[in-house]
């Protein structure tokens, strides 16, 4: 039996994660599928209209065996540090293989690309040399691979999949790895056979549009909710912070100050985001950085975090056998709910749990927290 690892944001889940999960039982006929999830908020700094318990349902209902959590002290950083969080939990699952969608068709490049950022040395030189020019790290990472090798890796899940490849190569886990095409880009407005990007499905869903043909469940579980809704308690922090903020994660090199010169002339979130955005700051770290100070995540935390635990939020039977044959001899301990006093990055996970709800206005999910009861299906 093949032991299928899935990483996974379904923000939300949608028609293509379907496809995906349909083609890799077709592909692995006798597997079992463990996915890995973000929980409240995601790696680009945004915040899930899917709670994390609707989409641990979801995700059993539709093929996956397994639901653990991927805390957020990893969901919401860059793309390396996402990769090792949850390639790191689900190794301890012992997966034999990793699914990935991809937006090229080829493994082999981003193989080659792997091989370039761990092991050349040159790559680092004219990474250094061009962020000293001024550029931002993923315009220098993608001219030094260009110069390298002739190609480059921009599109956001071909970047994720390559972390991906790194983390696994670096920490020699046997792991194998498998793309599947995605038939959307990540930023598509396009719709193709009922598959749209989820970028996409979240713009025409915030806009009272139907997405109903393009999700497999009712849309009416999904909430109504974007980073907008958090900006005046963004705008609080900001405030109440000002002589601080350089103590929160991502928040480097002076932006603090562009940050308190706009914050009294913004007028919502992405108004906030165009005004302080520079060369150097992409939108994606920016969005990062202001989620780290509305969810007071410091520099301090970030440097202290490790997998000191594994979360399951779900289960199938199939998936309750195989947790039951191999929970001893993984190295950590196996939570199914917030036990005090067990972990710092489980603390954490708590109180942006409770963030979210208060943005969400769903204070059930603070209950569910403490309740210790995982999502089982038959």
């Amino acid at each position: 039996m093949h032991i299928i690892g899935l990483i996974a944001e379904y923000n939300p889940f949608h028609n293509g994660h379907l496809y995906q999960i349909n083609k890799i039982k077709k592909q692995y006929p006798d597997s079992l599928l463990i996915a890995v999830l973000s929980s409240s908020f995601t790696e680009r700094g945004d915040i899930s209209i899917l709670n994390k318990w609707d989409k641990t349902n979801i995700a059993l209902e539709n093929g996956i065996d397994i639901v653990i959590e991927l805390p957020f002290v990893y969901a919401t950083q860059s793309s390396d540090i996402f990769a090792k969080g949850a390639i790191s939990l689900l190794e301890k699952l012992k997966i034999d293989t990793l699914v990935f969608g991809t937006e090229s068709d080829s493994l082999d490049i981003l193989t080659q690309v792997a091989d370039l950022q761990l092991n050349n040395d040159q790559y680092d030189t004219l990474v250094k040399k061009y962020l000293n020019e001024g550029m931002n790290y993923p315009t220098a990472t993608n001219k030094a691979i260009s110069s390298l090798l002739g190609f480059k890796i921009d599109a956001p899940n071909d970047l994720l999949a390559l972390s991906y490849i790194k983390e696994i190569k670096k920490n020699n886990y046997q792991i194998k790895v498998h793309n599947i095409k995605r038939t959307n880009s990540y930023y598509s407005v396009n719709i193709i056979d009922n598959i749209a990007s989820a970028t996409h499905i979240r713009d025409i869903f915030l806009k009272n549009q139907d997405i109903s043909s393009l999700i497999p469940y009712s849309p009416k579980i999904l909430t109504k909710v974007n980073m907008e809704a958090a900006f005046p308690y963004l705008k609080y922090k900001i405030i109440s912070d000002e002589s601080k903020l350089n103590a929160y994660q991502t928040v480097d090199e002076g932006i603090e100050n562009r940050i308190i010169r706009e914050i009294n002339n913004a007028t919502n979130y992405e108004d906030l985001i165009s005004r302080i955005k520079t060369k150097r700051y992409t939108y994606n770290k920016i969005s990062r950085l202001l989620l780290h100070i509305l969810t007071n995540f410091t520099k301090t935390e970030a440097q202290n975090i490790n997998i000191d635990y594994l979360r399951i939020l779900g289960f199938t039977n199939n998936g309750k056998n195989y947790l039951n044959k191999i929970k001893k001899d993984i190295p950590i301990p196996i939570l199914t709910g917030y036990k005090k006093n067990t972990s710092k990055v489980l603390d954490k996970e708590l109180q942006v749990t409770k963030i979210y709800s208060l943005i969400t206005n769903n204070n059930d999910l603070i209950i569910r927290e403490y309740q210790k009861k995982p999502i089982i299906k038959n």
